[in-house]
């Protein structure tokens, strides 16, 4: 009789463990917003950070960005809605990666450039180039990004509002 009643208090706790374990690990909509907000916040202060600055940061900025897409697409997300947020955050950053490097290796081939007539053309394309792919990756992932930025914003806290 004794032995009957000291396995009652163990199953009580181990039950109600096990019911915690598996309430922790499915996610909530709200932490898996928290989650991807917090990886796409890194990104964007990423940018702002190293806005202007030169070739060799830039491309460690491209790399960074990669690194950036590379853990958005380690969140795993299960929520439908999120996962369309996170495809698109995912195409912007790596968009936004190529085209800083783009930019960062036409910045060192202008270091290179020969102080001669080809030089200056050499110069002149790079420029070219550099104004063509921040000006492209300004218009249209910065803004792409943004735009996004908002529609996650707002869908989260709609989330944490039906919470409440």
């Amino acid at each position: 009789m004794l032995m009957l009643f000291s396995r009652y208090p163990v199953i009580a706790p181990v039950s109600l463990s096990i019911a915690l374990l598996i309430t922790s690990c499915s996610e909530t909509k709200t932490s898996q917003c928290q989650r991807l907000v917090t990886v796409v916040n890194q990104g964007t202060s990423l940018i702002d950070i190293k806005k202007g600055q030169q070739a060799s940061t830039s491309l460690q900025l491209s790399k960074d960005l990669k690194n950036v897409t590379k853990s958005i697409q380690e969140l795993n997300l299960k929520h439908p809605k999120l996962q369309e947020f996170e495809t698109s955050f995912i195409k912007i950053f790596d968009h936004l990666s190529e085209a800083i490097a783009k930019a960062s290796q036409a910045l060192a081939d202008t270091k290179k450039a020969e102080a001669s007539s080809d030089g200056r053309v050499k110069v002149e394309k790079a420029r070219r180039e550099i104004d063509s792919a921040l000006t492209t990756a300004a218009k249209t992932a910065g803004k792409e990004s943004d735009a996004l930025g908002v529609q996650l914003n707002k869908y989260c806290s709609q989330a944490e509002a039906a919470k409440n």
